[in-house]
This record gives structure tokens, C-alpha cells and sequence, in this order.
């Protein structure tokens, strides 16, 4: 029974002692380099002539949100409690003119997107503003560092029940809209290939 035991110990230590002389002292692990060069596939197809859905809230707008994605920068404007019946037109314009005044609101960038949301920026019943952006300025709380196609927003107000907002992109590039819940998404490319 002692051999027995004098054996097991003594394979184990020759079996540590080999895995520890197979790795030379103060070496590190390998780390596998990531393909540069990898691409990823982006959505195709999606054109950049004016985009509109039909529909009218009864709800207010109350927020607008921004994010970056690996083929798109978005825009989210929220309208709660609206379901799917946010309408929109959303267009590339040469000037973004406030409706109603038709006063000019300049928007930095290579092109100009109208985004133009059927909710307003108030309560219809009360006037009180429901999302707090001024009229010419950049949307409050909405960062665009970093951003591959972003390159300025400006709100433009609401008139007769429309939300009208300039968003200034790098180019005139493609871009989707989609209307979901509450809500209503635009997506611009960061350019007309299909890759990231």
C-alpha cells in the first residue's frame, strides 16, 4: 500500500514539474489578432429619395434620442402612448425653413434630412410644452461626438400638430425609417457600400 502511494505521488510531481518546464518562465499568453480588414454586411436598399408614413398621433412628442451603430447613425422620436400611428415625412431639403414663419434654420453638415413627426411638441389641450428643444437650437440632451454621419440637429418647432426637426449629416446618404410603437426611427448610412 505505501508503494502504491510513494508511485501516485511521484507521477504527480513528474507530471507537474513537465507542464511547468513546457512553458518558459515569464511567458504570456498568445493573443490572436482580430482581422482588420474584416467587414461587416450592412443593410442595402435603402435609397435616399423622401420617405413618409401615414398616420396621426394624438399623442405629444416628448423626447429625441440619438445612437451610433456599426452600419448607421439613428434618431428616436418618442411619442408615448401613440402606438403605431406616428406618421412622418422624412426628406432631404437644400434649407430647413421653420413652416409657418417660413424663417430659415440653418443646419450644419453636408446635407440636410427634415424629419417631420405628425405629434407636437406640446399638449393640445393645455399649450404646455411637452419636449423642451427651442426653436433653432440643438436638440437638448443629444451629444453627436463621435458620430461617422451626425453632424448637427436643430429643432424647428411645432406648427398645426407637426414636429419639425433638421438633422445635418456628413452627405447626402441613404437612409431608412421605420414606425414602430411609440415611436418613430431614422436610420442614415455611413455610406452607399454595403460594408461597415
Amino acid at each position: 500500500m505505501v508503494r502504491i502511494r510513494r508511485a501516485c505521488a511521484t507521477l504527480a510531481l513528474v507530471g507537474a514539474t513537465v507542464g511547468v518546464a513546457a512553458v518558459p518562465a515569464g511567458a504570456a499568453p498568445v493573443d490572436t489578432p482580430r482581422s482588420t480588414t474584416q467587414a461587416t454586411t450592412c443593410p442595402t436598399g435603402w435609397g435616399s429619395l423622401a420617405k413618409t408614413g401615414a398616420a396621426s398621433a394624438v399623442a405629444s412628442l416628448t423626447n429625441v434620442r440619438t445612437g451610433r451603430h456599426t452600419c448607421f447613425d439613428r434618431m428616436v422620436v418618442d411619442v408615448p402612448g401613440a402606438g403605431s400611428g406616428v406618421g412622418y415625412t422624412v426628406q432631404y431639403v437644400e434649407r430647413l425653413y421653420q413652416d409657418g414663419s417660413g424663417r430659415h434654420i440653418p443646419v450644419a453638415g453636408g446635407a440636410v434630412l427634415e424629419v417631420r413627426v405628425t405629434a407636437p411638441a406640446y399638449d393640445p389641450e393645455t399649450g404646455a410644452a411637452t419636449y423642451p428643444g427651442r426653436v433653432s437650437r440643438p436638440l437638448p440632451g443629444v451629444d453627436l461626438t463621435g458620430y461617422r454621419t451626425f453632424r448637427d440637429t436643430r429643432f424647428a418647432g411645432s406648427f398645426e400638430g407637426d414636429t419639425q426637426i433638421g438633422l445635418g449629416v456628413r452627405a447626402r446618404l441613404p437612409f431608412r425609417v421605420q414606425q414602430l410603437d411609440d415611436r418613430v426611427v431614422v436610420d442614415v448610412a455611413h455610406s452607399w457600400t454595403a460594408t461597415g
